[in-house]
């Protein structure tokens, strides 16, 4: 009897909605999506169009790295703030080219370091983005940097800065490797997305095939533990390769165990 009445109870399904963060398998009342899903919508959009347009203040972001990560200063690492040849943020929207290269005062702050690595904190699309994630991934991975003597050459913060500024900078400090922690374009569930892109052999000409991406650092997303794991795995590839980009893509990655996973990831380059 219990048997029989048990398959009589409907197993509960999964909903879309249980496994993304997406707006799938929306509520609706009559024909219409509820006022609770409009209200999300628009709440989402504002935060993205907020994330777009804030500004990132560099005194104060160069202030915390100081402040949050002390093995800055143990390691001699300055911090330069510079920005692109984007005057505002309408222009910077307007004509992204502007973004992706150095306004000549800034370019006069840099000199050549030959060092093995150059690393770029820019805002991208997202201010908010790298504010809330590149200290944290930082602070996971530049010990790891150290550890394995690889040189550094001062921090760069740049405002109103594309992807390919940061070959343009690591051109300039003569880095072997750029290394540009940017603000991802916002979507309607994540408004503080960062990706990190690197260049073996930097220099302004460079094309996206010619970089590495690991995108969807974030709370949500890939937790920045994991993501300085699988940034030093990288790294580590391309100075024994000597290259990055396409030639670099591979399809399994394994990961450090104190990145709180264990086994083979796929990875996308």
């Amino acid at each position: 009897m219990t048997d029989a009445m048990s398959s009589l109870v409907p197993t509960p399904r999964q909903s879309l909605r249980d496994l993304t963060p997406a707006r799938v398998s929306l509520p609706t009342t009559g024909h219409s999506i509820t006022t609770n899903e409009v209200l999300s919508f628009q709440l989402a959009h504002a935060k993205a169009r907020d994330a777009v347009h804030t500004v990132f203040h560099l005194p104060t972001f160069a202030q915390r790295l100081v402040t949050e990560l002390p093995i800055l200063v143990e390691a001699s690492l300055p911090v330069l703030q510079l920005r692109s040849n984007a005057p505002d943020r309408l222009a910077y929207l307007r004509r992204p080219n502007l973004g992706r290269t150095l306004h000549p005062d800034s370019v006069a702050q840099l000199r050549p370091a030959s060092c093995q690595l150059a690393i770029i904190i820019a805002d991208g699309l997202s201010a908010l983005a790298v504010e809330r994630n590149a200290i944290p991934v930082l602070a996971h991975l530049i010990p790891k940097l150290l550890a394995d003597a690889w040189t550094i050459a001062p921090l760069t913060l740049v405002q109103q800065g594309r992807v390919g500024i940061g070959d343009a900078i690591g051109f300039s400090l003569a880095a072997s490797c750029s290394l540009i922690f940017i603000g991802e374009r916002p979507g309607l569930s994540s408004a503080d997305s960062m990706g990190v892109y690197l260049t073996w052999s930097p220099h302004p000409d460079r094309t996206d095939a010619e970089r590495n991406c690991l995108s969807n650092i974030r709370a949500g997303g890939l937790p920045p533990e994991a993501a300085a794991a699988r940034l030093f795995w990288y790294l580590q590839t391309a100075r024994a390769k000597g290259q990055t980009g396409i030639s670099l893509k591979e399809d399994f990655l394994e990961l450090d165990p104190a990145a709180g996973r264990s086994g083979r990831d796929r990875i996308s380059p």
